[in-house]
Order: structure tokens, then C-alpha cells, then sequence
């Protein structure tokens, strides 16, 4: 029995001109060789099984070769040649950097180093796996990959380049060599097939170079694998059988359920694939790259980028014409959020069945603009018409007498209005473009100071602020003075001013945000001949708000109907600044003030949220 040499070794390049995939590379080491200009350190870098090693020993064999052919190539005759066919060559030394990255071995290399070449004129050191190298041992070569002498060239190969250090790459000549394209190595694989007496079909072939990922040496192994299993006879079938691949067909008959909205013959498919040992994750990501396949196939000027055999780029190119391109647009959107989703769902199998149903409702005509689904939803219980009710309230509520102050005897609270406890309604699209009108939006009643008891007081403040702080960008147009002078002269309390003033931080505008951020930290008091203390913490914050201070004023003024309001701008005095509790302090404080706050809390059994 004849001793057995796999493809990948058996069919190794021998010549630059049977390199397979990285013209560009072996044309210009080629023209180096013919104009003698070659520099003393190569490195060789790229993904796995493109040629790295293979190039770099047909570079060490030519440049040593006796009697070079003209078109740069090696003769293959003279005794440098043969002495590296028959594995006798002491001019091209092959260093294993990944079992051999001490410093000692870089020590004996550089010993080497110093012996000329017995035949040819160079000594090439070929160090496979560079980047394993130790950091002492990459630190003792960098001397010698600086300045060798005159017969040597270093050529270096490695897959992660980004391991090596700066200094080395510096000192080197740096190849990328590519992943190979699917037709290369499809036609390369005929080639081989063809010498070995193999009968094939493309779409085999094509699978073979598609699983192989650009890689020659992972395609040649996994052409051995399969010629194997089919002793020579190579077909689609068995070898999508053989690799465990999902075959194209589960992918258009899948894409043709979804098309017509059958979820039910969908789920069945679904369910066949995860019952032969494949994952729901890899289904998934196989339908997201038929569907990609799909939208390629729609454009003849992306149809090259379908690297497939020409009969399966034909039924791509069918189906293409029957799914919109909306449909693969919003499909591959739902496949990404299953995939990205998959690792941390509890139910992965429920995952991938509700991926499919919306895929499937994407062809309803009901579909909604995100792809999403149908648009059709449940319908709320309870409907209303907030605008409007707001609208028609507004009539009642100005035409209403005025609540009867309540007896001291019995004091009863006043209603307090529903809009101080509730945000403001959202401003219509011509609200949101002109700025804010003469005549102010009508805010509701302000309660009075004698028919509000101290713990509405706090809540209808609050609901100002949240108000300020809910109010949508359409309603934040900038409120400019009030042009209708006002003549009367109202009374007035801090509630409803606090209320107009928190309303007013509201409606700035966006470049204002920080005026309106320290307005709803300002708590206004009202001083002798209706003067409004504005307090402030220092000097600096004076120039700062007082732009605001006119179109304030005629605000307050025209809300509060007395036209003897002014604003003045105080500085508060150290021993008026308020401390910041955090809630630990508040709570002790409370229990300081008030014992029976103690007993209240054990009693009702409250806790500190």
C-alpha cells in the first residue's frame, strides 16, 4: 500500500505562477527577484492556509536558484533546486516559533547566522509563528533583523500581526496576504479533482470553498473528508450529508412559506432542522443570510458579490423577483434582534418560532411601517378625548363662582383645580411654531391663600414642578413680554405665584435650559408693595438671570393681574441658606422635632424606602 499524502501537501505551489489567490504579493516578490532588489527582512502576514509558508520557501528557492528563468521563476534542475525538493538544503532553515521562543533559540539562530551558504547566494531563515516568540527573545533579534550580514534574508510569517512588536515590523518589508476568493478555490478544486480521477458538481465544490472561509489548506482537507466519504463521487448531497451543512433548499422553501404567510408549514420546517442536531441560533443566522443572498440577487450589479455556483445563483435570482425589498429589509431587522437576543432567552426554541411568525406577517397587507408586525391591536377599555374635555372645562370653569370661604369652626379644604395636580397637555403643532402670543395661555385658577389648607399648598407647588418638569418641546416656545398693560391691582399669595413662576421655567426654550434649571430651584417671596424677592446664592448668578427679569415681569404681572409686581434680585446671606438633607438626616431630624413621629412609625410598622 502506497503511503498516503494529502491534498494539501501533495498539491502544494511549487512555482509563483501556480499561487493560488494572491497575485498582486507574487508579482511583486517576482519583479524583486528580477531587478535584485531585495531587502534583508520580510513579513509574511495573514489568515491561516493562504499561502504565508508556501510563498515564503518558492522565494528562498528562486532567489538561490543557479539559472533563474526569465519570467522570475525557478529552474527546478540546478543543484540549489534540487537540493531544496529533496529536503537537503542548508541555505533555507525553517524555525517553529511556537515551540521555539526562548531567547536560547534566537542565540542559536544568531550562530547560524554567521555562516555564509555553502550553494546559491542567500541564507533564508524561514520563522513560522513569529509572533510567538517571547518578549526577551523578540528583544535579543532585533539587532540582527536590523543589520545581518550580506547572505542572509529573514522572512517572517505570522497570522496576528498586531501581536508583533513595533520595532520588529519597522525593520521589515510587511505583505498582507488575503483570504481567497470562493471561485479561486472552486477552480482550484476542479483542478485537483480532475488529477485525482474525482467526479464532482459544482454546488459541491462551491459548499466545499464556502466552508472553508477563504482558507486553500482548510479546503483541501475538507475536500479529502468528502472524497473520502464518497469514494470519489463527489455530489451536493453528500456532502452537505457529510459536512452537517442545511441544505439551500430548507432556506427558499422556508422563504416561500413566510412570503405566503403559512406559519403553521413554517413552524413544521422549523421544527424538521432542529430535530436533525442544529441549533435555532444557526438557523436563524442561515435564514438572515438568504435573505441577504436574496436582496444581492434583486441588483445584477451586486450579483457578483453571491458566491455560488451559477444553476444556484439562477433560483436566486427567480426567487429574488418575487419578495419585495421591503420584506428583506424588515426580515433580516427581526433575524439580527433573534440573534442578539438568543444567549439570554430562557425559552430559545419559543425565540426563534416568534421570529418566524413575524417574519411571516411581514406579507399581511396590514403590516406595519417598522416590520414589526401587523398593526392591528386591541382597542383600550377605557377612551377619552383629554383635548377636548380640556377645552370644554375651560368655559365652565372661568364662568364658575367663586368657592365660599369655609368657617373657621369646620375648616373644610377648597377644590384645588385638576391642572395643578396634573401636567400640561401638549401644545398643537402651530403652538409649537409661533412664539408665545399676547394674550398668555390661561392657566387655571390659582386656589386662594384662605381656602387651601398647608398640605394642598405643598402639592399643588409639586404639581407645578412637575409640570415644568413634563412639558413636551412643542409647548417650550419662548414667552415673550406681555404688550397688554394691566391696570388692576389683585392680591396675591406665594402659592399662586410659586404656580405661575414654575409655569413660566417651563416654556423657555431649550437654549435657556439652565435659566429655566435654577427658576424651579428659586423659591419667590412676595415683600412690601408687591416687590418679588428673587433670592440667589452669589453675585454670579445676578447677570446670569437677569435677561429674564422684563419678560418675567410682565408674565407675573398679566397672570397674577396686578400691575405693581417687580422682581428684585437678593443675594441670600450665609445663615439663610437652606441645608441639604440626605433622607437618614431628614428622618433623625423629624424624630428630634416630634417623639411621636417614633411611635407612628413602629405603630403603622413603616419602613425607610
Amino acid at each position: 500500500m502506497d503511503h498516503y499524502i494529502v491534498s494539501a501537501r501533495k498539491y502544494r505551489p511549487a512555482t509563483f505562477d501556480t499561487v493560488v489567490g494572491q497575485k498582486a504579493l507574487t508579482t511583486t516578490l517576482k519583479n524583486a527577484i528580477a531587478t535584485g532588489k531585495l531587502a534583508h527582512a520580510y513579513l509574511f502576514c495573514g489568515p491561516r492556509g493562504v499561502g504565508k509558508t508556501t510563498c515564503a520557501r518558492i522565494f528562498a528557492k528562486t532567489i538561490n536558484c543557479l539559472q533563474p528563468r526569465d519570467n522570475g521563476e525557478a529552474c527546478g534542475a540546478c543543484e540549489s533546486c534540487r537540493a531544496f525538493e529533496e529536503k537537503r538544503s542548508y541555505n533555507i532553515i525553517e524555525l517553529d516559533a511556537a515551540s521555539n521562543n526562548s531567547i536560547e533559540d534566537i542565540r542559536q539562530l544568531i550562530e547560524q547566522v554567521m555562516i555564509p551558504p555553502q550553494v546559491g547566494r542567500y541564507k533564508v531563515f524561514i520563522i513560522d509563528e513569529v509572533h510567538m516568540l517571547s518578549q526577551a527573545a523578540f528583544n535579543a533579534f532585533l539587532k540582527t533583523l536590523e543589520e545581518p550580514p550580506a547572505h542572509v534574508i529573514f522572512i517572517l510569517a505570522t497570522t496576528e500581526k498586531h501581536k508583533i512588536l513595533p520595532t520588529i515590523l519597522s525593520r521589515c518589508q510587511i505583505y498582507d496576504f488575503a483570504r481567497m476568493e470562493v471561485p479561486d478555490i472552486v477552480a482550484h478544486l476542479k483542478s485537483v479533482a480532475e488529477k485525482e480521477g474525482y467526479t464532482y458538481e459544482d454546488e459541491a465544490l462551491g459548499i466545499i470553498a464556502q466552508k472553508a472561509d477563504g482558507g486553500m489548506r482548510d479546503a483541501m482537507s475538507i475536500f479529502d473528508q468528502v472524497a473520502s466519504y464518497t469514494q470519489g463521487h463527489i455530489t451536493y448531497k453528500k456532502v452537505i450529508e457529510d459536512l452537517n451543512i442545511l441544505d439551500y433548499e430548507v432556506y427558499f422553501t422556508m422563504t416561500d412559506h413566510l412570503l405566503k404567510g403559512n406559519i403553521p408549514a413554517a413552524m413544521l420546517l422549523a421544527n424538521d432542522v432542529m430535530a436533525r442536531g442544529f441549533q435555532g441560533q444557526h438557523f436563524v443566522n442561515g435564514l438572515a443570510a438568504h435573505f441577504r443572498d436574496l436582496l444581492v440577487a434583486k441588483d445584477e450589479a451586486t450579483l457578483p458579490l453571491l458566491e455560488v455556483a451559477q444553476s444556484v445563483r439562477e433560483r436566486y435570482r427567480s426567487q429574488a423577483a418575487q419578495v419585495p425589498v421591503r420584506f428583506l429589509y424588515r426580515a433580516l431587522k427581526i433575524c439580527r434582534q433573534c440573534d442578539q437576543n438568543y444567549n439570554t432567552s430562557g425559552n430559545k426554541r419559543l425565540l426563534v418560532e416568534l421570529t418566524l411568525i413575524e417574519v411571516g406577517q411581514l406579507s399581511a397587507p396590514d403590516s406595519d411601517a417598522c416590520g414589526l408586525g401587523p398593526t392591528k391591536i386591541l382597542k383600550p377599555l377605557f377612551t377619552h378625548n383629554a383635548p377636548a374635555a380640556t377645552a370644554a372645562a375651560r368655559p365652565a370653569a372661568a364662568s364658575a363662582p367663586a368657592p365660599q370661604v369655609a368657617s373657621a369652626a369646620t375648616p373644610q379644604p377648597a377644590a384645588v383645580p385638576k391642572a395643578t395636580l396634573t401636567a400640561q397637555p401638549t401644545a398643537t403643532p402651530q403652538a409649537a411654531a409661533a412664539p408665545m402670543p399676547s394674550q398668555p395661555r390661561q392657566a387655571p385658577a390659582a386656589p386662594q391663600a384662605q381656602q387651601v389648607r398647608p398640605a394642598l399648598r405643598t402639592l399643588s407647588i409639586r404639581g407645578a414642578r412637575q409640570q415644568a418638569q413634563t412639558t413636551t418641546p412643542a409647548a417650550a416656545s419662548t414667552p415673550a413680554p406681555v404688550a397688554e398693560e394691566v391696570t388692576e391691582v389683585r392680591p396675591f399669595d406665594e402659592q399662586t405665584l410659586s404656580y405661575h413662576w414654575y409655569r413660566y421655567a417651563a416654556v423657555l426654550p431649550q437654549e435657556q435650559a439652565a435659566q429655566a434649571g435654577r427658576m424651579k430651584n428659586i423659591q419667590p417671596v412676595i415683600t412690601d408693595n408687591w416687590v418679588v424677592e428673587v433670592p440667589v446664592e452669589n453675585e454670579m448668578v445676578i447677570p446670569f438671570m437677569q435677561p429674564l427679569v422684563p419678560g418675567l415681569t410682565a408674565y407675573l404681572r398679566k397672570q397674577l393681574h396686578n400691575a405693581q409686581i417687580t422682581l428684585s434680585l437678593r443675594i441670600i446671606k450665609k445663615e439663610e441658606q437652606r441645608q441639604v438633607y440626605s433622607r437618614k438626616e431628614a428622618y433623625s431630624l423629624l424624630i428630634k422635632e416630634n417623639k411621636n413621629f417614633q411611635t407612628l412609625v413602629k405603630a403603622l410598622k413603616l419602613e425607610m424606602a
